[in-house]
């Protein structure tokens, strides 16, 4: 704690600048780890008893009541929505045939549903992928500074050496901290999501099947 006092204390408005954003970009990404594991956790449960209690009703309207209790970020609501929704008359729309009509209409609320869920991704990649960098850059200024300060002052010792480049070293190894948690939430939470993409899928293709049996019938 006293060093990391120190370094701030002897640091320019570079090096405080890149702290700063190191602990910004480590907030962000802690934030999102957190409610991001909450929301996937609670998604995939909500699909799970959701497609149950959906296919083992008696009726489809039935099938949407269960549905408004269980499934909170109503992704399978919007896929049976979808399903149901009419061909807008006077539009290309209508001029295709009901399987194309229900293709395009399950895909375009499957999509929204999947970005629904990927919301976060990007910032953690781009965590992941840059904080070391950024860390890496605030260890050079570092080294900098202090190598100037002592050219400065006119007097070389390792003592005056190993304390300001030490010190230095601290932003590489912040950065290092910061990215690694981002790259493992992201790659978790891809599996997670792909996990849900494919019951998803699943879930559309089967009432695709169901409405148009109900249409042919």
């Amino acid at each position: 704690m006293v060093g990391l006092t120190h370094f701030w204390d002897g640091a320019d408005g570079v090096a405080r600048l890149v702290a700063l954003l190191l602990l910004a970009m480590s907030v962000a990404a802690w934030v999102l780890i957190g409610w991001k594991t909450w929301l996937l956790r609670r998604v995939a449960g909500d699909i799970r008893r959701g497609t149950q209690a959906f296919w083992s009703a008696a009726s489809l309207g039935e099938a949407r009541e269960r549905l408004l209790s269980i499934d909170r970020e109503r992704l399978l609501q919007a896929l049976v929505e979808a399903a149901a929704e009419p061909a807008r008359s006077g539009t290309l729309d209508a001029d295709g045939d009901r399987s194309a009509q229900l293709t395009r209409r399950l895909r375009d609320a499957l999509h929204a549903g999947l970005a629904q869920l990927q919301f976060g991704q990007v910032v953690l990649a781009s965590v992941g992928g840059t904080a070391p960098f950024v860390g890496l850059f605030g260890t050079v200024w570092g080294i900098y500074h202090a190598l100037v300060g002592i050219a400065a002052s006119g007097s070389l010792s390792i003592e005056k050496i190993a304390g300001p480049v030490g010190e230095a070293l601290i932003m590489t190894a912040a950065g290092i901290a910061v990215a690694v948690p981002a790259v493992l939430a992201y790659n978790a939470f891809g599996q997670r999501i792909a996990a849900a993409e494919a019951e998803l899928e699943g879930f559309a293709h089967d009432l695709r099947a169901l409405a148009l049996g109900a249409a042919a019938g």
